[in-house]
């Protein structure tokens, strides 16, 4: 597995699963788990500019610090149920999209400074048909926030999931936005329950810009939520999915991400090592 192998040199974090306070901690962490390259969450950053994240940019590299990309989250979601978050997530909700462009606008200046050109984010539950009036709905809203990235040159990435592989490539496809791509995880498909992770990473891959690190088990009650577990331990076949990525000439950042648990930098050690040692046995 040369590509395989390769990933081991594109593997970073996302900084959410450490959960810091502060950069301070941020680079203890980073310390502590041995990986320098972050998929950096942005809500932090941009209300705390002057305070506990106040020159994040030159404290990364002063750090050696690299930041691949980074992530923004949408207003008022609630993630208790899958009912709650087909409700409420991204940018689906007309009650909270007023103040969703309002962060869009205020985290572009964000990631300029920082140098980012790849940022991912929860559209929320795309309509699987296109005359459903919230479909019509969501790709305005989704393109009005591609089109002003795109204006500044960066790339936008849909989180996998809240949909199968085929909705989610059918609305990017009538989307039509080249600046809009997709952060693949493999662990979002068993956790929603929508198809298996390997199948839909073909499906999408002409579309995969990154991918997550992340590992759960289907759910066994329809409607719940499956459970997130350790890379390794769960349902995600990690041999596949790396001969997979191989196969479709995957070149992005794999960064791990960890969101259960209180175990955090044990779990992410154990996810390094767990694909260090798969790419150890394939070569």
């Amino acid at each position: 597995m040369e590509n395989a192998a390769s990933i081991l040199n594109r593997l970073g974090v996302c900084s959410w699963s450490l959960q810091p306070a502060s950069a301070d901690e941020l680079f203890r962490k980073l310390d502590r788990v041995g990986i320098r390259n972050v998929q950096i969450a942005l809500d932090p950053v941009r209300e705390n500019a002057g305070g506990a994240w106040a020159r994040f940019g030159d404290r990364c590299r002063e750090e050696g610090v690299t930041l691949v990309s980074g992530m923004f989250g949408t207003a008022g979601e609630d993630y208790s149920t899958l009912e709650s978050i087909r409700r409420t997530g991204g940018v689906v909700p007309d009650e909270t999209w007023e103040e969703n462009w309002r962060r869009v606008q205020a985290t572009a200046p964000v990631a300029r400074e920082l140098g980012l050109q790849f940022l991912t984010f929860h559209a929320g539950f795309l309509p699987h048909d296109p005359s459903d009036p919230a479909y019509a709905k969501v790709s305005d809203r989704v393109a009005r926030i591609a089109d002003f990235f795109g204006e500044q040159g960066i790339l936008l990435g849909l989180e996998t999931g809240q949909e199968t592989a085929d909705t989610l490539l059918a609305f990017l496809e009538r989307l039509g936005r080249p600046n809009v791509a997709v952060n693949f995880d493999p662990a979002n498909m068993l956790l929603y329950d929508k198809g298996d992770p390997i199948a839909a990473l073909r499906t999408l891959s002409g579309r995969v810009r990154q991918c997550h690190i992340k590992d759960a088990k289907r759910t066994r009650t329809p409607g719940a939520w499956g459970e997130e577990v350790v890379v390794g331990t769960g349902e995600v076949d990690w041999r596949a999915f790396l001969k997979t990525l191989e196969e479709i000439g995957f070149k992005g950042w794999c960064c791990i991400e960890r969101e259960a648990g209180d175990r955090r930098e044990e779990d992410i050690r154990a996810a390094r090592a767990y694909l260090e040692q798969l790419v150890k046995e394939a070569s």
